[in-house]
């Protein structure tokens, strides 16, 4: 008997996992998840956008309108991939690869930098011409990080529990 053929690739396994974690996010607006991976293919971090620990989701605001920044999320989400990378407790991220569901911010991306990440695989950019972005790909550029879109196979991946 031979193997089986039709297993997905570490992209998509890798990438699932990203778009998996992205469910955890209880913000109304973006869902975002991404999964830190060693240069072996195990996975060594992941994380979605939400707040930091001991600050409750009740307790805090979850919209991104109001007149005074105070009462906006924006100055209380931590990001998927930083809370990816203060959630490694194993040493070294040097050399790892960056699944995510969105292109990093010019924030995360100082942090993925000082971290030793190596390479960025995004499922989409849709912020790709804001200040931010522009800036995390001049740094990533800077820094020698690679960073390339997903490229779906089509392939479903499903979940059932």
């Amino acid at each position: 008997m031979d193997k089986r053929a039709d297993y997905i690739s570490w992209d998509e396994y890798f990438m699932g996992v990203a778009m998996l974690s992205a469910q955890r996010s209880k913000d109304p607006n973006s869902q975002v998840g991404c999964c830190i991976v060693s240069p072996t293919n195990r996975i060594l971090s992941m994380g979605y956008n939400g707040f930091p620990n001991g600050c409750e989701d009740d307790e805090f605001p979850w919209g991104k309108t109001a007149e005074d920044p105070y009462d906006n999320k924006y100055a209380y989400v931590a990001h998927s991939e930083l809370n990816a990378i203060l959630n490694y407790r194993g040493g070294s991220l040097e050399g790892s690869k960056l699944y995510v569901t969105l292109f990093p911010c010019n924030e995360c991306t100082k942090a993925l930098i000082q971290a030793g990440i190596r390479e960025v695989i995004y499922a989409d950019d849709k912020y790709a011409d804001t200040p931010s972005v522009r800036a995390a790909k001049r740094m990533m550029k800077a820094a020698g990080i690679v960073y390339k879109p997903y490229t779906p196979t089509g392939r479903p991946i499903k979940i059932t529990v």
